[in-house]
């Protein structure tokens, strides 16, 4: 799950991406992000202090996405 908001991609903390690559032995990640209707919404370099795993009892959430800057 994303850490921090990201407005580059219109997502917020708490979104759950799939991570797709790890880099340097987990210093960053590669992490994709899906729409529920399996739409691509972005593929970001984060950092590890950006990420999370999921945790235990833990349930994801559904949101609008904002409308894009600009």
């Amino acid at each position: 799950m994303i850490e921090l908001d990201s407005l580059e991609y219109g997502l917020t903390a708490g979104d759950p991406g799939t991570v797709v690559m790890i880099h340097a032995g987990g210093e960053g990640f590669e992490v994709e992000f899906v729409t529920l209707d399996g739409e691509t919404l972005a593929v970001a370099s984060l950092s590890a202090a950006q990420v999370r795993p999921v945790a235990r009892h833990e349930i994801a959430h559904a949101r609008p996405l904002a409308a894009s800057p600009g």
